[in-house]
């Protein structure tokens, strides 16, 4: 069991592809709950999230005999992980009309949390996380995941761009239209 601690990630690649389903096993185990979290936000939906968590791995699966071994596991897998979720997103949008009014579910936001337990204190919160859910839910879903990466993930643009296979310059471009998108919707709000 200690040696399977021990293996890094391209050795249970290795291991995999030649037929060792506890590599395999193990390789999700590590990532698992990043992915899950990411879908997660990303959907606002625990059961679209589970959805978008397993075709993930099913994409990971299949394709990790093609890994070549020119970056880390990690980053192919959030970048499967972006597209997934991207694509999962424009596809449910062609799939129905999607209005803000009717999102339930609000993902769990990392806004500071106040010491205070003052009812009126809780209230105006809520009241704000709702308005933030809803203005993120109205980004388009490349706005939306590198907001989602940026600043409730905390990666670093650089990582984003590679993860969302995409120039610098172009995460950028979709964080300051996100921020500028929010802002304008939340003015007055806070």
């Amino acid at each position: 069991m200690k040696e399977k601690m021990l293996l890094s990630d391209n050795e249970l690649i290795i291991k995999t592809n030649n037929g060792d389903a506890l590599a395999f096993e193990e390789l999700i185990y590590r990532y698992d709950k990043m992915v899950l979290r990411i879908a997660l936000k990303f959907t606002n939906d625990e059961d679209e999230a589970k959805d978008i968590y397993q075709e993930v791995f099913i994409k990971v699966y299949k394709g990790l005999q093609n890994f070549q071994f020119k970056s880390e596991f990690s980053t192919w897998l959030f970048r499967i992980t972006s597209n997934v979720c991207i694509t999962f997103k424009r596809s449910k949008q062609k799939k129905q009309q999607i209005s803000i009014d009717d999102a339930e579910d609000s993902f769990t936001s990392t806004i500071a949390d106040t010491e205070s337990d003052l009812p009126d204190t809780l209230v105006i919160k809520s009241e704000f996380n709702d308005k933030l859910n809803n203005a993120i839910e109205t980004l388009s879903p490349n706005q939306k995941m590198s907001f989602l990466l940026k600043h409730l993930e905390g990666y670093k643009i650089k990582e984003i761009a590679v993860m969302m296979n995409c120039k610098e310059g172009t995460i950028k471009k979709y964080l300051f239209d996100a921020v500028r998108r929010l802002k304008l919707q939340l003015e007055g709000n806070y």
